[in-house]
């Protein structure tokens, strides 16, 4: 695992430097991901695309991992600090939550959040 922890850390740099294309390469094809700011989840590295898209015209999130860890299924248990700030700067939430990772053939095949 910890070469999956490695490649997560890198995920969360480039999603902080909003370098998609560096963060869809690490996502299986047909991902599944949390739609933390809509609800529901979004499918493949095109609906992740475009969810994000989407969501940097609106928030400016900025997501730092504090922890990394195996729980008792193989996933992958990320603990998060979360800023969310509007476009102009202001800070629209700022807190912790819990990212789970599942992979698959050495990509991200599904992310769920959960609350700390």
């Amino acid at each position: 695992m910890p070469d999956d922890f490695e490649t997560l850390r890198d995920v969360y740099d480039a999603f902080n430097a909003r370098d998609i294309d560096r963060v869809l390469s690490e996502m299986h094809p047909e991902v599944e991901w949390p739609n933390g700011w809509e609800g529901g989840y979004v499918f493949g590295r095109e609906g992740v695309r475009d969810y994000w898209t989407r969501q940097w015209k609106a928030i400016d999130p900025h997501v730092e991992p504090v922890s990394f860890e195996t729980d008792e299924s193989g996933s992958i248990v990320v603990k998060v600090h979360a800023l969310i700030r509007d476009l102009e700067g202001k800070i629209v939430s700022d807190g912790h939550v819990v990212h789970v990772y599942q992979f698959e053939d050495g990509l991200i095949r599904s992310m769920q959040i959960h609350p700390f």
